[in-house]
C-alpha cells in the first residue's frame, strides 16, 4: 500500500487547483482580448472552465482522504480554489487593461454608450451619466475589489452547487 507522503488538505488542494485555474484562466482571457471576443458568448466558457477544475479538485481530495469529503470541505475547496483563481486572472486583467492595452477602458465605455443608445429611452443626459458611472468604477482599486470579492462569491455559489454532487461523507457509525 502506497502512503500519501505530503497530507491532503482543503487549503493544498485548494490552493493547487486555484493555480491551475488561475493560470489557464489567464490565458483563455489573453485569448479573449486581442480576439475581441470578451464580451461575446464565449466568455462563459470560462465558467466552465471553473467548474471542471473544482470537480477535479474535489475529486482529488476524495483520492487523498478514503474517498470522503463532506460538503463543508468541498465548500471550503471551491471558496479558496476561486479566490487563488480570481487574485490571479484579476492580476492578469489589471496589467493588461493598464499597461498592454491601455485603450481598453475606452473602447468599453463607446460599446456601453452605443448599446444605451441602440436600446432608446435614454436622454443623452442620462447616457452620458450612465458612461461617467461606469468610467468612475474603472479605476484600478474598484476593478481589484470587484474581481477578488466577485471570484470568492461566484466561487462559493459554484461550490454550494458542485460540493452536493461531489461530496461522499464517511458514515457516521464507522
Amino acid at each position: 500500500m502506497e502512503t500519501n507522503a505530503t497530507p491532503v488538505t482543503t487549503t493544498s488542494v485548494g490552493l493547487r487547483y486555484g493555480l491551475l485555474t488561475g493560470l489557464i484562466s489567464v490565458i483563455f482571457s489573453f485569448i479573449l482580448f486581442i480576439t475581441h471576443a470578451d464580451q461575446s458568448p464565449a466568455r462563459w466558457l470560462g465558467l466552465v472552465i471553473l467548474i471542471g477544475a473544482m470537480v477535479m479538485a474535489h475529486k482529488t481530495y476524495k483520492q487523498g482522504n478514503g474517498g470522503f469529503m463532506n460538503y463543508s470541505e468541498g465548500l471550503g475547496i471551491g471558496a479558496f480554489m476561486s479566490g487563488v483563481s480570481g487574485v490571479i486572472s484579476t492580476a492578469f486583467s489589471v496589467v493588461y487593461m493598464k499597461f498592454i492595452d491601455p485603450e481598453y477602458m475606452g473602447r468599453m465605455a463607446d460599446t456601453a454608450r452605443a448599446n444605451m443608445e441602440a436600446k432608446g429611452g435614454m436622454t443623452d443626459e442620462q447616457i452620458d451619466q450612465g458612461v461617467a458611472m461606469m468610467q468612475k468604477f474603472s479605476t484600478t482599486g474598484w476593478m481589484v475589489l470587484f474581481g477578488v470579492v466577485g471570484s470568492v462569491l461566484g466561487g462559493l455559489l459554484i461550490a454550494l452547487i458542485v460540493s452536493a454532487f461531489t461530496k461522499h461523507s464517511k458514515p457516521e457509525f464507522e
